[in-house]
């Protein structure tokens, strides 16, 4: 008598040759795996060099690292968001129907992106820089969208419901803050600035929306300046714990003293003879500006060193060998001194140069000088890396000393050098550092 179970042992033992349809059977299981396969476009066409454009448009205006959680799938959403009134999540923007932009048409994904009106109707905070993206060409819009549909993977992740206080969670509210902030005005145009300067005035205005971050918010969180005729557009702000520093013309706390292949380098490179990336422009810079093309960054330099220093600052940064020769001298008669010895100065040196392009210069820095001093509380607490770029071996990473110096001593450290080479910044309190310890113990 046969046994089924022997049967099935010797169909088992059967050679492929003999099954001629089992290849086709295992083709099909993975294309329903797979989903539908999505056409490839020929290169050269106009719809593949539409979509290449937009891929660059999404790249330098960064739009993956705020749409993809730490971990997550790309542009899926997700990322916790902290703002002054609660906290919310990044969208999805993958083309999934269900939960991404997947059943958006071209006139829905361009009300959502320059108006900031979801397909629903639904109102979208002004964490997603729709005021920037207000100022974006009709083309180029069009072309994020072709890209965004046609080389991102759909994900079906859900948008997680924001937790704002009350009242700023009424999405209706919107609709009345868009009628007093919102300019969908285009970018100025002024032939007799130049290609360049033109270029870089779009760009930095609208594509790269480098005035979300970098510009003051009033009481209700709009912007206070769009462009170059505000004297607060880009002169520096405060963003999620960071002090995002003064791009005008300011000689000390500015770019004034950069030239415009010294601002290029450090968009391109995250470093050049005066400052080392750190921070949330570590993550700009790896994301976003080292792939601009050569020309946009000589226009983004160009367009920055156009801009009048907002504070005043005219007169460059003079610097003083007192401190240096002090420390030579094995002299801590100042708070902080024998702390900057021991832990600061085997990279930055006595004189506070530091090593140009790796360990960048303290001495003059602006932002050892800004006013806010934020972002040297955090970096002396948590530490930093530069970015990681293309043009670079590594990245160089500084310790964080908040495990092993209290809150007094990291004060006095940051102090002294805001004080010291010539520096003229305000001193660090105990309660700043102090703060700062406690929020950073709060978040993930």
């Amino acid at each position: 008598m046969s046994c089924p179970t022997g049967r099935r042992r010797a169909a088992a033992l059967l050679p492929v040759r003999r099954l001629p349809w089992l290849p086709w059977l295992w083709l099909s299981l993975a294309l329903l795996v797979a989903g539908p396969l999505r056409p490839a476009l020929a290169a050269g066409t106009p719809e593949a060099q539409q979509v290449e454009r937009g891929r660059y448009l999404a790249r330098i205006g960064n739009c993956a690292a705020c749409h993809t959680a730490e971990g997550g799938k790309p542009f899926a959403g997700g990322l916790l968001i902290r703002t002054a009134v609660g906290t919310l999540h990044s969208t999805n923007i993958t083309p999934d129907a269900a939960n991404g932009i997947g059943a958006y048409t071209l006139a829905e994904f361009d009300r959502a992106l320059r108006q900031g009106v979801a397909r629903d109707g639904r109102r979208l905070y002004p964490a997603m820089p729709y005021p920037s993206y207000a100022r974006m060409r009709a083309d180029d819009v069009t072309a994020l969208y072709a890209y965004l549909r046609a080389e991102v993977v759909p994900v079906a992740q859900r948008n997680p419901a924001p937790q704002l206080r009350f009242p700023y969670g009424m999405r209706s509210l919107l609709s009345v803050w868009n009628l007093l902030f919102l300019d969908d005005d285009p970018v100025r145009i002024e032939p007799a600035r130049g290609d360049a300067w033109n270029r870089g005035a779009y760009l930095v205005q609208a594509v790269a929306h480098c005035g979300a971050c970098h510009t003051p918010r009033g009481r209700l969180f709009a912007e206070k300046g769009l462009d170059e005729r505000s004297r607060h557009f880009l002169s520096g702000a405060s963003v999620e714990g960071w002090s995002a520093t003064n791009l005008t013309g300011d000689q000390v706390t500015g770019l004034g003293a950069w030239s415009r292949t010294d601002i290029a380098e450090f968009l391109r490179t995250g470093r050049n003879g005066h400052a080392t990336s750190f921070g949330p422009m570590s993550t700009v810079i790896s994301t976003a500006t080292q792939y601009m093309s050569q020309g946009d960054l000589d226009a983004v330099a160009a367009y920055l060193k156009s801009l009048p220093g907002a504070r005043g600052e005219d007169k460059p940064f003079r610097p003083d060998p007192a401190t240096a020769r002090q420390l030579h001298q094995g002299r801590f008669d100042l708070p902080g001194a024998r702390q900057y010895a021991v832990f600061c100065m085997p990279c930055h040196g006595a004189d506070g140069r530091g090593f140009a392009r790796v360990f960048p210069p303290l001495a003059g820095n602006p932002t050892v000088a800004d006013p806010d001093p934020a972002s040297l509380v955090n970096l002396l607490l948590d530490g930093a890396v530069t970015a990681r770029v293309g043009t670079a071996a590594t990245d160089y990473h500084m310790p964080g000393y908040g495990w092993t110096l209290d809150d007094q001593e990291l004060a006095s450290v940051l102090t002294f050098i805001r004080r010291g080479w010539g520096n003229r910044a305000g001193p660090v309190t105990e309660a700043d550092v102090a703060a700062r310890r406690k929020a950073l113990a709060t978040q993930p």
